[in-house]
């Protein structure tokens, strides 16, 4: 590390935009930051993530006092390259829908007991395998084509180390040899085991039809030249999997370059996780997380084995359902957001008998795609709008302990709860978890977790020790006995058992079915596939 190049840099590529923190590598105090905009939608020209990376970095300051940097990206996503380097077609991101049936027939094809055992996860459309299902079945000229399969955060890690297609300006030119990637990221592909750590060459097979071999790394190929995979080379190539704070190499200025990590993982070494914390984030989606070394197995698919950052596992249970309860609670009552913490405060636990099953959006945990909300035990005496809000708030925050249920039934322990995410700072929310949730919850300041754990890690990789940053609390929050859940449960979990009689009822929908949203962070963003 050079006097001029002493600080650290993480990057969190999200599906909404690109955020850039500069880090002092000691301390972990975050010196500057940088973001951009990415494109809306479900399918993207990951073109516009390379121009908002540089753009977040000039905003940032940029990089000429950086010694290391890592990336961290949204999972699943698939990026097809051509044998030039070259992306085939716009990058399919999680929440692109269209490959459900394609992983219906993997998991007919496979079966979810050996998918689990396998991969650690049972295949819903947000996979990476999926996606290459449906690029097989339905594109068949594109998929001819490819040459190497990339994840955002992969594509995004061989770019600022100088590679690039043909057609660009890249120093380093079109060597997919050079692709690299990380366990957490790889683990959301279907086809890698967090439990190896490695590729699974035939789940790969499965899903595209052809062979695969894991990327050899540049340094046994020259780094310029326009094809770097043979013609005779049939095998798609697949990012080769570093060690939690190995290095990937260093860009064209000598900046050293870690692995990445898929985003919650990022979070994880952020916050500082260790085993015993259960993160619970509250964005436009809900995810319960926590890292630990238990070999996670869950046939029926709610709870994901991904990797987390720092060679261990990371369990995963996204639910679609949390701050958006509140828009719609805002919406209904005509109120502001602190309007209605307001008005929830003022009510008391239980919402005087008043529930709300929070599925507006179908659910994933429960599985209930086709489920809807309801106000469930209304009298005349508890409609009130404080109740109401009240309602809103507790049935938001029961459906994410569900999440925390499902976890728990893997043998994880929960000695703490971190609750992060843009709902944690409204103060009703806060309050009302101490009636839903059992262990203490600490509530960390906010900040961009994804983006400091990537500079976490970019620290490991240029110090040899992953650090010791200080995380600072807002908030510590007691558990206190009350019936909230035993009366959300009385009506919510009767939907996992409908009246086949009656028409129209919901019932437990396909473990895939098309209102599956599951996503690298659990944020839904608009379906337009």
């Amino acid at each position: 590390m050079t006097a001029d190049r002493r600080l650290v840099a993480g990057v969190d590529s999200s599906t909404q935009s690109c955020k850039v923190v500069i880090v002092d590598p000691f301390t972990g105090e975050v010196l500057r930051t940088g973001s951009a905009p990415h494109p809306a939608g479900t399918e993207v020209d990951p073109e516009a993530w390379w121009s908002a990376l540089r753009q977040a970095v000039c905003d940032a300051g940029g990089f000429a006092d950086v010694a290391a940097v890592s990336i961290s990206g949204q999972q699943h996503g698939l990026l097809a390259l051509d044998r030039s380097g070259e992306v085939i077609r716009d990058a399919l991101l999680w929440n692109d829908l269209r490959s459900d049936g394609a992983a219906r027939a993997l998991l007919a094809e496979v079966g979810a007991d050996e998918f689990v055992d396998r991969a650690g996860v049972v295949p819903v459309a947000s996979f990476t395998g999926a996606k290459l299902r449906w690029l097989r079945d339905h594109e068949p000229d594109n998929a001819s084509r490819v040459a190497a399969v990339a994840l955002p955060h992969d594509w995004l890690t061989w770019r600022l180390l100088g590679y690039g297609p043909s057609s660009s300006e890249a120093p380093r030119g079109p060597n997919l040899e050079a692709l690299v990637t990380d366990a957490s990221d790889a683990s959301g592909t279907a086809y890698f085991s967090a439990v190896t750590g490695d590729y699974d060459f035939e789940l790969f097979r499965t899903a595209f039809g052809t062979s695969a071999r894991e990327a050899a790394g540049s340094q046994t190929h020259e780094d310029t030249g326009p094809i770097v995979v043979s013609p005779r080379d049939e095998a798609v190539l697949l990012p080769r999997v570093l060690r939690p704070h190995d290095s990937a190499g260093r860009t064209p200025e000598g900046i050293l370059v870690g692995p990445g990590a898929g985003d919650n993982a990022a979070a994880a070494l952020g916050l500082g996780a260790v085993p015993g914390d259960v993160v619970i984030s509250i964005g436009t989606s809900g995810t319960v997380f926590s890292p630990t070394r238990l070999e996670i197995n869950d046939p029926s698919g709610t709870v994901a084995g991904f990797a987390s950052a720092d060679g261990g596992r990371l369990p995963l249970v996204a639910t679609l359902n949390a701050a958006r309860v509140l828009d719609s609670a805002a919406a209904l009552l005509r109120a502001s957001h602190s309007d209605v913490a307001a008005l929830a405060l003022a009510s008391e636990p239980g919402a005087n008998g008043l529930t709300l099953v929070p599925y507006f959006e179908g659910e994933r945990t429960p599985n209930l795609p086709d489920a809807t909300a309801r106000l469930e035990g209304m009298t005349l005496a508890n409609s009130s709008p404080e109740n109401v809000a009240r309602a809103f708030v507790e049935g938001m925050l029961c459906g994410l302990a569900d999440g925390l249920d499902a976890v728990l039934r893997q043998g994880v322990t929960a000695e703490r709860l971190l609750l992060i995410g843009g709902a944690a700072r409204n103060p009703a929310v806060r309050e009302v978890a101490r009636d839903i949730f059992t262990v203490p919850i600490d509530v960390p300041e906010q900040a961009e977790y994804v983006a400091i754990g990537a500079a976490r890690q970019a620290a490991w990789t240029l110090t040899g020790s992953s650090p010791r940053w200080q995380v600072e609390l807002v908030a510590t929050l007691h558990p206190r006995p009350s019936q909230v859940r035993r009366q959300y449960r009385s009506f919510a979990h009767t939907s996992l058992a409908p009246d086949p009689n009656v028409i129209g009822s919901t019932s437990p929908a396909h473990e895939n079915s098309d209102n599956d949203h599951r996503g690298s962070s659990g944020a839904r963003a608009p379906v337009e596939a």
